[in-house]
């Protein structure tokens, strides 16, 4: 019984096969093929290896793994809707960055500390604060505040810190277009909200493969709760609820990025009926404005998944009565859209570099 080896070429196998017992067999013949031709990707490798040594074929192989994932992780992105890597046409790039947009309310010491940070963080642009008191900021907290900008600013371009000072304390402020804001990227926030820098940087790479969509970090949603005389009432549900239910269809405004024109669009161009509502009942205007962005793109929101931080007290979110409300509030301003744009989504943006899993 002969042993077939792995040999250079089918002419060679052909020989050793007609000279082991004298006579020409197929089925050797087969096994010979199969010999020389099967085992070609393992003499490719064996080959490279010997050529390129044993360091550099390991290199070899380490690059085609990372070509693989480069390749799959670019299609995922693709299905899941966006690309974090191609570049939006309608993005800043001038200087690449986005535009803080704190909204406070006599809160000067928290506030301090909100620009501090926001200062720090590399691709802010700019910090405008809207400013909802009577009486205007002090030369004194201006003056701070310039200070603390240059003092933390890791950039050679230092964040400009501008108000926006409204005389009345209406929530629809929040929204009022500012001069001087260069960027199309606004990154909308509370006072008492902070968000790490790398994952503020991540939720803006987001931003900018889908830069007409709300991209934030705090997901609501709403469902179908009954319907009476062919009227439809929806209930609107928390965090748990998303948790729970794993979908959602808005973020909110206290923790996203959104593009400029939308202030304007909130402004000067919703429904004043819509307008005075949010200015009426108070606790609305992030529902209005995830109405109105959900309205134009006709597609869901973007949740980016990252730990943020509230430094203040409770919120209104924690006051009695407070889901009643946002439902009453949801409900009547479908009504005066007269639809319901809003489109519910399970995409959430998660950044690779703080999973231990891919």
């Amino acid at each position: 019984m002969s042993t077939l080896i792995p040999i250079r070429d089918a002419g060679v196998a052909a020989a050793a096969v007609d000279g082991v017992d004298g006579f020409y067999s197929p089925a050797k013949q087969k096994a010979a093929n199969r010999g020389a031709y099967g085992n070609r990707p393992l003499l490719s490798l064996r080959r490279a290896k010997q050529f390129l040594g044993a360091a550099k074929f390991k290199l070899f192989l380490a690059f085609c793994a990372f070509s693989v994932v480069v390749f799959v992780n670019s299609r995922l992105s693709s299905w899941m809707g966006w690309n974090p890597h191609h570049p939006s046409s309608v993005s800043s790039t001038s200087r690449g960055g986005y535009t803080v947009l704190i909204n406070t309310w006599k809160q000067n010491s928290i506030l301090k500390q909100a620009v501090a940070h926001y200062a720090s963080c590399r691709s802010a642009d700019a910090i405008h604060v809207v400013w909802n008191e009577s009486e205007p900021p002090s030369e004194m907290l201006k003056t701070y505040l310039d200070k603390i900008v240059d003092l933390k600013s890791q950039r050679a371009h230092k964040p400009n810190i501008r108000f926006g000072i409204n005389a009345e304390d209406k929530s629809n402020s929040r929204f009022k277009p500012m001069k001087d804001i260069w960027t199309d990227a606004i990154f909308s926030v509370d006072d008492d909200v902070i968000v790490p820098c790398h994952t503020l940087d991540f939720a803006f790479s987001v931003w900018q493969s889908a830069p007409f969509t709300m991209v934030g970090f705090v997901p609501r949603m709403h469902w179908l709760d009954k319907e009476l005389n062919n009227v439809a009432y929806y209930r609107y549900g928390g965090w748990w609820s998303v948790w729970w239910m794993g979908t959602y269809s808005m973020v909110l405004s206290k923790a996203a990025f959104f593009h400029r024109k939308y202030l304007d669009l909130y402004t000067n161009q919703m429904a004043p009926s819509i307008q005075d509502y949010a200015s009426r009942e108070r606790n609305c205007e992030d529902i209005a404005m995830s109405l109105l962005v959900a309205n134009a793109t006709g597609g869901p929101p973007i949740w980016v998944k990252g730990k943020i931080y509230e430094i203040g007290a409770s919120g209104i979110s924690s006051l009695r009565g407070h889901s009643h409300r946002r439902n009453k509030c949801l409900n009547d301003l479908i009504s005066l859209y007269g639809s319901l744009p809003l489109v519910s989504t399970n995409v959430k943006a998660v950044s690779a570099s703080n999973e231990w899993l891919w």
